[in-house]
């Protein structure tokens, strides 16, 4: 199998078994409060079993190996309920639990028709009503805290302190408009000590700050922050607008690559590339992002050789011409970024989860303020499909790596059905809290109508995130 193949199928992988984990634990939130205040649940399955399943526990061959009899049929040709069936479909796009009365994305108008039963959902008081549908969303952002204390109880905490960045910070000539010089060191946002150095969680707290602190050549330095910045802009700018600064010293060549080719070694530095000074790693990226950046929509195999030939200088003296592979690599990987004495923190089981529970709520506030990024066009066109969000995991299994980021998107799918879009559980819940204020229960019809609209609504921004993550995959 290609390395590259094989990438796919361990980020795959990962993506399948992180969303299977967290869709049982969601749904089983629902299920939790149902079978707490007394309603029937019909179903649990994850994925979604349209016409067919892959396996149900009312199966004939399961009912009997487990010495059951088999599950009677109405006059229709359905299952009458007997317990709840638990079971995996063949569509993986989620997964549901059936609750008797109410309606959801099944769409179960006939059982709606007939007269209220005392376990339907429909018949219970709106309080318990509002649990069950925030029951998911609840175990979402527990199992992240619970994920997060036990990734920091078996792992601890490993960074380098910003003070301890003694090679400093690189930035975009937009942040060096904006005051920042390459080589400070970010101490401070506003009145909030930076610790270590996040890139996603501190640029999005610089795009709302009034202030940064940095030390430069070891004196504290304010830099009053512009109004209109846009986290967008700063991280899809090259080189970032700030990230840490690289040394450009190898500590690695790749097997047959074109360093090795070239004999390279660790400790040797690149310090032109086609007669262009390399001030350090970030810069060496750079210049070769600007270099593929030069292929043409239609560009040939060709266009793509004459690029890839490239004159480099290594350690100040020795010229030497290679062809970069085709990814436009030399294949190198850098020193320590951070050049300073790594910290290391450990946490036992009782004192994790107070650290969880404060990962967690930083993750969630720094998700729902990226929210507002949605309704820009950028934004709108960043949003990413099953590919985008499978190449967020590790392309080696790294159990670690794994753990968080199921932790971050057990926030992310917390957070999303919040929101109040109708078919998502933040939308059940509106209404129903609309009903408790006001005293006014919605009519069936009217919720089986928005159902629809909420239902359609949500495929169309799924095909609309797999969209964007093809259009990445062509280029466009």
């Amino acid at each position: 199998m290609e390395p590259q193949t094989l990438e796919w199928v361990i980020q795959g992988a990962q993506l399948i078994t992180a969303l299977s984990l967290l869709v049982i634990l969601h749904e089983g939130g629902h299920f939790l409060f149902a079978k707490l205040f007394k309603t029937r649940v019909e179903k649990f399955y994850l994925f979604f079993d349209y016409k067919f399943h892959l396996f149900s526990t009312y199966s004939n061959w399961f009912r009997k190996l487990t010495g059951k009899k088999p599950v009677e049929k109405d006059e229709k040709g359905e299952y009458k309920y007997e317990g709840t069936e638990y079971g995996i479909g063949w569509i993986p796009l989620g997964g549901y639990v059936k609750i008797s009365g109410m309606i959801d994305e099944s769409m179960d108008t006939e059982q709606m028709a007939l007269p209220p039963k005392p376990w339907e959902f429909r018949t219970k008081p709106a309080w318990q009503r509002l649990f069950i549908m925030l029951g998911g969303v609840l175990m979402n952002f527990i199992t992240a805290i619970v994920i997060y204390a036990l990734v920091l109880f078996a792992w601890g905490r490993t960074y380098v302190k910003s003070t301890d960045m003694t090679y400093g910070m690189k930035f975009s000539q937009a942040a060096k408009d904006d005051g920042f010089r390459d080589g400070d060191i970010i101490v401070k946002i506003d009145d909030e000590e930076v610790k270590s150095w996040n890139t996603g969680k501190n640029l999005q707290d610089i795009s709302n700050a009034k202030s940064v602190t940095v030390l430069r050549n070891g004196k504290s330095t304010v830099i009053y922050m512009p109004q209109d910045m846009n986290l967008l802009d700063m991280m899809g700018q090259e080189p970032l607008y700030a990230e840490p600064r690289i040394p450009m010293v190898i500590n690695n060549v790749v097997k047959n690559s074109p360093a090795e080719k070239l004999k390279l070694k660790k400790g040797d530095r690149i310090t032109a590339i086609n007669g262009q000074a390399i001030e350090d790693f970030n810069d060496l990226v750079y210049k070769l992002l600007l270099l593929q950046d030069k292929l043409g929509e239609n560009a040939t195999h060709a266009d793509s050789l004459k690029l890839r030939n490239v004159t480099l200088v290594i350690n100040g003296k020795d010229t030497v011409k290679t062809t970069l592979s085709e990814n436009f690599q030399i294949g190198i990987d850098p020193a320590n970024p951070y050049l300073g004495k790594e910290t290391k923190e450990s946490y036992s089981l009782l004192a994790s989860f107070p650290e969880g529970i404060k990962l967690g709520w930083e993750k969630t506030t720094s998700y729902v303020d990226q929210l507002k990024y949605l309704f820009t066009g950028k934004g709108a066109r960043s949003v990413s499909g099953f590919i985008g969000i499978g190449k967020i995991f590790s392309p080696v299994w790294d159990w670690r790596l794994f753990w968080m980021m199921t932790a971050f998107l057990s926030i992310a799918l917390g957070v999303m059905n919040l929101l109040p879009i109708p078919a998502l559980d933040g939308g059940h819940a509106a209404i129903t809290l609309f009903e408790m204020v006001t005293g006014k229960k919605p009519s069936e019809k009217f919720m089986e109508n928005i159902q629809m609209i909420g239902i359609w609504f949500l495929l169309a921004i799924m095909l609309w995130a797999n969209l964007n993550d093809i259009l990445r995959l062509l280029g466009i």
